[in-house]
């Protein structure tokens, strides 16, 4: 019962880019499916406490969802998750500008991110490991970056590890960009579920959702999710439309090791999201900006507060605030 089985198919061809591959990663306890196109996972099937499966992640019936996608449904997102003030930052003296694509900022990597590419794919054991190729230049960024990302199963466990190295000083700050909801994907909200992050700060943001540069403690705030916390009427609380912030998990400087993150859990059906990481951050987000406007798996509308992310980062704009 420790096998995950590992197999693939193709799933569809982007015109001017190639074929699609479609990566399934079966354990007894969970289905992962992972698409070549942007690392993308797929899909999350795991049975509630009624032995009922659900697929609990957001995504498209077909490969032209994914193509047209402009919320980074399931992606691997990069070089740089998050956003860049300006989208301008300076390394060893140079200034480097990128396409500006939210607002006055630069989002996830650029208007054509690793989300958008078609990665290489070969099995490994309990999986599969994806890699590309960035171009020196890529986005407006320096150097030729040989990035890798590895999806492995083992028991109910989702490891997704990242490489990256470059010809020249490079910013980079990889992560996974899956919405969530453990009541199954096409489920209305998430206000029933509940929520923790091991954090005892996070960064406010000014109002284009650039850190303001202050570290501040949860102590006392909506921000305070080291109990669990039911989301529905703590999103009440949170200032603008809710949760898109990072939670600080560890400090610039400390120890590089795997840390519990967060928890998420939906009583009624008794999943549970464990998430843990090596990073200094995670990106907690409520989709505040899906709109319904969007068809999802099985003609499923994506709205507000439909799903949450749990997006494993260096501290956003990292490069202007070291």
């Amino acid at each position: 019962s420790r096998m995950t089985q590992v197999s693939h198919q193709q799933w569809g061809e982007v015109s001017g880019l190639g074929s699609v591959d479609l990566w399934v990663l079966q354990s007894s306890q969970v289905r992962v499916e992972v698409l070549t196109l942007g690392a993308i996972i797929r899909s999350v099937c795991s049975r509630g406490k009624d032995g009922q499966k659900e697929d609990v992640v957001l995504g498209y019936d077909d490969l032209e969802g994914y193509v047209s996608d402009k919320r980074y449904l399931g992606a691997t997102v990069g070089r740089v998750a998050n956003r860049i003030a300006q989208g301008r930052f300076v390394v060893e003296g140079r200034e480097f500008q990128l396409d500006v694509n939210n607002g006055p900022n630069a989002l996830h990597g650029g208007l054509q991110g690793f989300n958008k590419a078609i990665w290489l794919a070969t099995a490994v054991e309990g999986g599969v490991q994806l890699s590309l190729t960035s171009p020196d230049g890529d986005q407006g960024y320096p150097g030729e970056v040989q990035v890798s990302v590895s999806y492995t199963v083992q028991g109910e466990t989702l490891t997704v590890e990242y490489q990256a190295r470059s010809t020249k000083t490079t910013p980079i700050n990889l992560t996974n960009h899956s919405y969530f909801n453990l009541a199954g994907q096409g489920a209305s909200d998430i206000y029933d579920h509940q929520v923790s992050i091991t954090a005892q700060s996070y960064l406010p943001v000014d109002d284009t959702s650039i850190p303001t540069g202050e570290i501040r403690g949860v102590e006392g705030t909506p921000f305070d999710l080291r109990k669990p916390v039911l989301i529905g009427p703590r999103l009440k609380e949170v200032p603008g439309p809710g949760f898109d912030h990072n939670f600080c998990l560890s400090s610039p400087g400390d120890v590089w090791t795997e840390r519990h993150a967060a928890r998420v859990c939906h009583p009624a059906s008794g999943r549970v999201l464990e998430v843990s990481t090596s990073q200094p951050g995670v990106q907690f987000y409520t989709a505040n900006f899906l709109d319904g406007s969007m068809t999802g798996k099985g003609g499923a509308r994506y709205r507000k507060h439909s799903s949450f992310c749990l997006e494993t980062q260096n501290w956003p704009d990292a490069v202007n605030q070291v």
